[in-house]
């Protein structure tokens, strides 16, 4: 049997790390799938075997990346992220404490003649080369000891990160300088020069970088650490006639919770008494506080007004709705967007590929370059393997989509698939449902017609009486009508539904049919004398419906599903976009077309079957078109399936919030304008992250290697490639955080 396995796994630093433990789990036998992912920090494998979590962290440690099978705890890491920052800064304080003297004595003195000969008049060479030794040794072997940990042994299994081109460049810096200061008489007096300020800088300088990281990329989480701290710790529960507090954890179906003014709501329920406003936009984005009363619904998270509730517990622990929102926005923050696949691929090879480059480098200013050849030599290779370190590559794509996911959770839109992140941005036609996603899906009577000899009131107690055994939604719509009336039902008997045409049944001895025009034919029942009426009704998209009593008419019943306010707006604004619209539904051409014509839609589809619904979808991709689907009922799923992106509206069926990409957490048609701009958004930011780094890495190594000495003079200190190669992480983070600041599409 298929499983799916999520890992923590530690020491990855860049994209190479990300394309290694890829590839170190893919080939452990009995894996389908991996999706690796730098900025989680996790692995998600899909693979079958009993013993595959225990094989995959075998492979993953073979590899150097320690693995442990994630527990809920790893996915909120903002406690570890900021102890990260904490140590990560306190080494980058020690480091830079030790630079200082060592960077002002050798910059200095190239700066300021003055200063170099009082130094060398007063110290001599000698031991103030031996001075900036004794601090570099401690800045490396101290706050820069990880570099050397991790780099080296990454190197010697044939598999070098980022760790290993920082340890490689400083390594040669400090071992060069070493050797100049302990046998001057092996080197050219030209060449007898130290670079331990550049060793000792390129630490300080990619500690300060990481530590910019670890403060970014703990923002990057803030999302669902933030959903993590909506569920309190402990609720008030009534046991035995007496109230007491116990933990969220040790909650059960059935128990009685008892909710005060401002408290949050611990676990979803249903309302058994009181009267309250509770505040929902932490789980669905809308700012109105939604009444609660006897048999609504309540959602753990959310948080109680002035009103005091008691609800009754229908879902614990990982069942509830918050639970729910938190793994389908872990499970897009991990996913990899087709566009990462490309990414890996370059930078599984880009640090070999840079060594290489570093190596036939310094080659070549041996060969080619002018004296003090190993001076330069050494400053070229050491700047080329600082430049080139992949962060930014590997931090491209992952914070991007972090960011948009969290973002897009708290304005109540759910990407349950990653993926969907980029294909919505290529979306070229939007195709609705109609009942419950463009209308409100619940019809209501606003006409009743009866024949000669029948009054309203009788009519409605009649058909009602029928219909409250039913479950269509129609008969709803009568039975509330007599509700509202004041009406009382009677009982009903031999009650049978006339598949796809109606209901029939007894009440106090008459015999009921109710139902389309069809059923009425097939009863042998003229409807003539409502013919007028229900025309008018149905040019309107109204719903007609009629009743028989005893075989002879009796009522010419009509109703309505409003359309939601928001809808017009939404197909403007795609149409706007360029997005073609399109309305698919089961219901009467003449509904659909009036519906389509009130919101500016020109594509219908109308009386169409749950499964042609997929061939309506198949039919709009033609010419390689990108659809999505948007729908709410049970009858959507194929269809919410065969689109590229299927969006379902949150306030739906189950089933069709597991067969789509995208989950409007509410019902409000202006998430998906919302949807449509985060993901429009996210693309456009990872394309700008991939163009810095891509095209800083690629525009800089020629730099850092001399190619411009000969022309222009121009060669990159290493120091300076440190710093630039720092910025460009820093740059990718920050411009991703860019991300949080996104507003709904449309007011």
């Amino acid at each position: 049997m298929s499983q799916t396995i999520t890992l923590s796994i530690d020491k990855m630093h860049c994209g190479s790390c990300v394309g290694r433990v890829d590839r170190a789990l893919a080939a452990v036998p009995g894996v389908d799938a991996v999706s690796v992912n730098l900025a989680t920090e996790t692995a998600v494998i899909t693979g079958q075997g009993k013993k595959l979590a225990s094989a995959l962290m075998r492979a993953s440690e073979a590899a150097g990346y320690p693995a442990r099978v994630a527990k809920e705890a790893d996915f909120d890491k903002q406690e570890t992220r900021d102890a990260e920052a904490r140590v990560l800064w306190r080494n980058t304080l020690l480091a830079m404490v030790l630079a200082l003297p060592v960077f002002v004595v050798e910059m200095g003195g190239h700066l300021l003649p003055a200063f170099h000969h009082w130094l060398h008049a007063t110290f001599g060479e000698v031991p103030v080369w031996w001075f900036q030794a004794g601090l570099t040794t401690l800045a490396l072997t101290g706050p820069g000891r990880s570099f050397y940990e991790d780099g080296f042994p990454a190197l010697l299994r044939g598999a070098p990160d980022m760790n290993s081109l920082v340890a490689v460049g400083t390594s040669a810096a400090y071992l060069y300088s070493l050797a100049v200061l302990i046998m001057p008489d092996v080197f050219p007096v030209a060449a007898r020069a130290v670079y331990f300020e550049a060793a000792v800088v390129i630490v300080v300088l990619v500690l300060l970088g990481r530590w910019l990281e670890a403060r970014a990329k703990g923002k990057t989480g803030a999302a669902i650490h933030a959903l993590i701290r909506l569920q309190p710790k402990t609720a008030q529960v009534s046991r035995g006639g007496q109230v007491q507090s116990v933990s969220v954890e040790s909650l059960a179906l059935g128990d009685l919770i008892m909710l005060r003014p401002g408290e949050r709501v611990p676990t979803d329920g249903d309302v058994v008494e009181g009267r309250s406003l509770v505040d929902e936009s932490m789980i669905n984005g809308e700012p109105i506080p939604v009444e609660k009363f006897p048999g609504a619904p309540v959602t753990g998270g959310t948080v109680n007004g002035s009103g005091s509730l008691q609800f009754r517990v229908t879902r614990v622990g990982q069942d509830t709705v918050l639970a729910g929102i938190l793994r389908m926005v872990r499970e897009a923050q991990g996913a990899k967007l087709p566009i990462q696949a490309m990414v890996d691929r370059v930078t599984l090879w880009f640090v070999p590929a840079v060594l290489g480059i570093a190596a036939l480098t310094v080659l070549a200013w041996i060969i080619l370059g002018p004296a003090p050849v190993m001076s330069y030599a050494l400053v070229a290779g050491v700047s080329v393997l600082i430049i080139a370190c992949p962060c930014a590559m590997g931090l491209a794509t992952p914070t991007s989509i972090m960011v948009a996911t969290g973002r897009a959770a708290e304005l109540g839109v759910l990407f349950r698939k990653g993926d969907a992140l980029q294909t919505l941005a290529e979306v070229d036609v939007v195709a609705f449902d109609k009942t419950g996603t463009l209308t409100e899906g619940l019809p209501h009577l606003v006409d009743l017609q009866t024949s000669e000899g029948w009054t309203r009131d009788d009519v409605l107690r009649i058909v009602a009486s029928i219909e409250a055994r039913g479950e269509h939604p129609l008969g709803a719509a009568i039975v509330t009508a007599s509700n509202e009336a004041r009406i009382t039902l009677c009982e009903a008997q031999d009650v049978a539904a006339r598949s796809g045409f109606g209901i029939a049944g007894t009440v106090q001895g008459h015999t009921v049919v109710i139902g389309s025009d069809r059923l009425m034919a097939s009863e042998n029942v003229d409807i003539s004398q409502f013919r007028e009426p229900a025309s008018n009704a149905m040019q309107r998209g109204e719903t007609v419906f009629f009743a028989s009593i005893d075989g002879s008419p009796a009522a010419c019943m009509i109703v309505a599903d409003t359309i939601k306010p928001q809808a017009a707006a939404l197909v403007a604004h795609l149409r706007s976009e360029g997005i073609e619209v399109a309305l698919i539904t089961g219901d009467r051409p003449e509904t659909a077309a009036h519906i389509a014509k009130s919101i500016g839609i020109e594509t219908v589809a109308a009386g169409v079957l749950p499964a042609e619904k997929a061939r309506e979808i198949a039919g709009l991709q033609s010419s390689d078109r990108t659809v999505a689907f948007v729908g709410d009922g049970i009858n959507d799923g194929p269809a919410l399936a065969a689109a590229d992106v299927g969006i379902a509206i949150g306030t739906g069926t189950d089933v069709a919030i597991q067969s789509a990409d995208v989950v409007l957490m509410s019902g409000d048609l202006k998430g998906i304008g919302t949807a449509l701009q985060i993901s429009r958004s996210t693309l456009r930011n990872i394309l700008q992250n991939l163009f810095w780094a891509f095209g800083y890495n690629t525009a800089l190594i020629p730099v850092a290697a001399g190619v411009f000495y000969a022309p222009l003079g121009l060669l990159l200190s290493p120091v300076l490639a440190a710093g630039a190669m720092a910025l460009s992480s820093v740059f990718v983070l920050t411009n991703a955080l860019r991300l949080r600041k996104i507003e709904p599409a449309l007011d």
